[in-house]
């Protein structure tokens, strides 16, 4: 009989497998029971977050993909509460250095347009929350997204309403060897953050907000065809809420920061494939 060829979740599986490998050690202490690895537990929670589902949904589907399983050498099934924990364990750091070397997997050229989107901190019925007067918080992120492969480069969370214009310095700071020239809409409209761009070598192409008619003749002067491409951010943006979920499943606002950065992760690694 013919070998079935890889799937495209298959091939998924064993590329998260390969940056964790690179990531972390096998496993968290000295002292563990070495009955999962650390490989293992990222692997499964970047499906969970690819699949858009709960632990339990995920383990119950698991039972039927041996050849899911067979790729990360998993001989019995985690429970539930045993992902929960890892998520937990498994801090911040790591799923930044993971996001970073899954960046190497694409073709960026430099050109990187940001924009900022909002995530659901429940999602609990609209129906609901409008009849009992809730107030429903949202996460503000903002991502910086290359515009040849749509790569996610670097993201920053915050459950604040604090202008883009405060955020978008520490994030040009941050990726100053991955960012050529940097696209944004007016609410980056910023001396402080030009400057800032050029002192860091980034080419800065913003639009200004019309009070003359001298921003409006600056504005005419943009160089359109790579401005258009500012629009790649906010694909990106719809993607992520598209196939992972408009909302954050955990309740505090750390493992919610976890989240998104997973759901970039995983962004990532699908357009690698």
């Amino acid at each position: 009989m013919q070998a079935l060829p890889k799937s495209r979740l298959l091939r998924f599986v064993e590329q998260a497998f390969h940056l964790a490998r690179r990531t972390v050690a096998r496993y968290s202490s000295k002292f563990s029971k070495q009955r999962y690895t650390l490989h293992q537990h990222i692997v499964l929670l970047c499906l969970k977050v690819r699949k858009n589902t709960t632990y339990r949904t995920l383990l119950d589907e698991l039972i039927e993909m041996p050849r899911i399983r067979s790729a990360i050498d998993l001989e019995e099934l985690p429970t539930p509460s045993t992902l929960c924990k890892a998520f937990n364990r498994l801090d911040m750091a790591v799923w930044r250095v993971l996001l970073n070397l899954s960046v190497t997997l694409l073709p960026t050229n430099g050109v990187v347009g940001i924009d900022a989107s909002g995530f659901d901190r429940s999602h609990a019925s609209k129906h609901y929350t409008k009849r009992t007067k809730l107030t429903i918080q949202q996460l503000k992120v903002t991502l910086l997204v290359d515009t040849r492969a749509n790569a996610i480069i670097d993201l920053h969370v915050t459950t604040t309403r604090k202008h883009d214009s405060q955020i978008a310095p520490s994030l040009i700071k941050r990726n100053t060897g991955e960012v050529a020239i940097l696209l944004g809409d007016k609410g980056y409209d910023d001396q402080k953050i030009r400057a800032l761009a050029r002192d860091e070598g980034v080419r800065p192409l913003i639009k200004h907000r019309k009070f003359s008619s001298l921003h409006k003749a600056w504005n005419a002067r943009l160089d359109a065809d790579i401005y258009g491409q500012r629009s790649q951010s906010e694909t990106v943006n719809s993607n992520l809420k598209r196939k992972y979920g408009n909302f954050v499943r955990s309740r505090y606002w750390w493992k919610q920061f976890r989240e998104i950065t997973m759901k970039c992760l995983v962004h990532n690694l699908d357009s690698a494939l």
